[in-house]
Parts: structure tokens; sequence; C-alpha cells
């Protein structure tokens, strides 16, 4: 009697030790792995609402004839149109070759913070001092910036011209008054304002490069300035790439310095695309025209960045 109800009864098992201890490192990782999310949820909503979606939506806009103040409902389809359109706009395409222009800025403020971060470098006297000047430019307001400039290049009473008539120049240039010199003004001050910061950058990258290097190149009789180009230059190379990509990036979307100094004037000398495109969707209110200037220039700044990024295997060194 016994026996059968031994047989009636259920089995049961137990968890084996092995499976225990798995089943709780499937746990904690579970949990890590919410409190991971938990963390970057804020970055990753913010990156979803105010980068991949405005980029979603410009490329639907940029296929339909549209402005805000209408609304959703008065949406119109028109294909291609917009692109079409851009390419028979002069002074899209006239911003476009500003912008072109603009990415000269990019190199020409390399090699000079490079020089002065070489410098800098040195055991020289007031270091740090030297560090503040030249980044104070990057952390002042661009507004700032640009109102001063308009106050020292202004054509009549600046400071500049006032020079140059006291020492004899009956007709100097009237810059940002003046088609031939406007955007080359704008180029001056986008370099004044970003040597600091790349200098910064710089210098934390000279600091990473052994100093043995340059102790076996001196006792090779290696002179300074081959001991720039051949050990400087190429450890480096990982930074000035980083500033490269990020700076013509930066030239693409530039636009409070050009909001400022010169409303994209004189004759749209230096109207760039995302200034044109402000104009086109805030002022004209054709937002749909405006969304395919953006979807234009994001493919220019990919164009751009993949050259970069695949020509940098050839002069890296990592």
């Amino acid at each position: 009697m016994k026996n059968r109800t031994a047989e009636a009864l259920p089995l049961t098992r137990t968890p084996t030790p092995a499976l225990a201890p798995k089943r709780r490192r499937n746990l904690l990782q579970l949990r890590e792995d919410i409190a991971g999310y938990a963390f970057i949820s804020p970055m990753l909503i913010g990156l979803l609402v105010f980068t991949l979606f405005p980029i979603l939506a410009s490329f639907f806009l940029s296929f339909t004839n549209w402005n805000f103040v209408s609304g959703f409902s008065k949406t119109k389809f028109v294909g291609l149109d917009n692109f079409l359109r851009l390419f028979k706009d002069d002074i899209f395409l006239k911003s476009l070759e500003n912008n072109l222009i603009l990415m000269l800025v990019v190199p020409i403020t390399l090699a000079i913070s490079l020089v002065l971060a070489v410098l800098i470098d040195q055991k020289i006297f007031f270091k740090d001092l030297f560090k503040v000047v030249y980044f104070i430019p990057y952390i002042s307001s661009i507004v700032a910036v640009a109102i001063v400039f308009q106050v020292l290049l202004h054509p009549s009473y600046g400071p500049i011209n006032q020079v140059l008539m006291s020492l004899g120049m009956e007709d100097p240039p009237k810059w940002l008054g003046d088609t031939d010199y406007a955007l080359y003004c704008v180029m001056g001050l986008m370099i004044w304002v970003n040597i600091g910061y790349n200098m910064i950058i710089f210098m934390a990258g000279l600091q990473s490069i052994p100093k043995d290097l340059y102790e076996a190149a001196e006792i090779d009789g290696a002179s300074k300035l081959r001991q720039f180009f051949r050990i400087t230059l190429p450890l480096l190379s990982p930074t000035t790439f980083f500033l490269l990509v990020t700076g013509i990036i930066g030239s693409f979307k530039v636009f409070d310095l050009i909001a400022v100094l010169t409303n994209g004037g004189p004759a749209n000398s230096t109207t760039v695309v995302v200034y044109r495109l402000y104009e086109t969707a805030f002022v004209n209110l054709q937002s749909g025209y405006a969304s395919s200037m953006a979807i234009v220039l994001l493919f220019c700044v990919l164009l751009v960045t993949l050259i970069q990024w695949y020509g940098q295997k050839k002069w890296v060194n990592y």
C-alpha cells in the first residue's frame, strides 16, 4: 500500500546546484542592463527627438510644398521639384560655393594652432597666460565678438581704416561692405575664434608623445625641424584628423556669425547654406524648399566626411 501511494505522488525536481548560480548571474546581468539603459535614456530620447526625427521629417518635407503656418492639412506633394529648383537657384549655388571656400579656414587654423601649440609647449614663461589669452575668443559670445569686429571694420569710422588713412591711404577697403573682401573678413574672424580651441587640443596631444623619442633623435643629430616633421606631425595625426573632421563639419554649420556680422551681404557674398535655409524657411515661409536645402547640406557633409575617413588610412598613424 505504501509503495502504491509513493508511486501516485508526482515527482518534484529540485534545482541542481549548477543552475542556481547561472540564474543569479542572468538576473544580475538583467538588472545591470536595465540600469544602463535608464542612465542613457535621457541622451537616447534627446537623440531621437531632436536629431533623428528632424532628419526624417526634413527628408519627408523636402518632397512637399509646405510651410509651418498653413498646417499639415495643406501639404502638397511635389516630388523632386524642390531639388530641381535648387540647382537653378543662383543664391543657393552661391551659398554652396561660399561654404566650400569657408572650408579653407580649417587647414589654415590647424596650421597656426599647431605652430602655437609647439611653441607654447616649450619651457617658456607665462605659459598658462598664453593658453588663456588664445582660448578666450573661443569661449566668448560670438554675438559680442561679431559686434566688436563690426566696429573695427566699419568702412568710415572703424579704427582699422582710420589708421590706414592716417598712414596715407586715401581709399581704404570697405571690408564688410565690399563684395571682394567681406567673405575673407568672415574667414579671418573664424580663424581667430577657433585658434585657441585647436591649440589646446594639440597641446593635449603633444603631452602624449614620449620624450624619449626626441632625446633619441637629438643623439642621432636630428634638428628641431626634422624632429617636428618626423616625430611630432606623425604622432599628432590622430589629433589632426579629429580636428579636421569636426572643423569642416563646423564650417558647414556656421550661422550665428553670418547672421550678426553681415546678414549674408553685401549682394549675398557671405551667404552660406544654413543662413539661406533660415531665410527660406522662416522669412519666406517655404519650409518644403528649405528642407530640400537641408538634405543637400546633409549629403554634402556626409560626402566630405566619408572622403576624409577613407583618406585618413594613408596618413593617420594610430
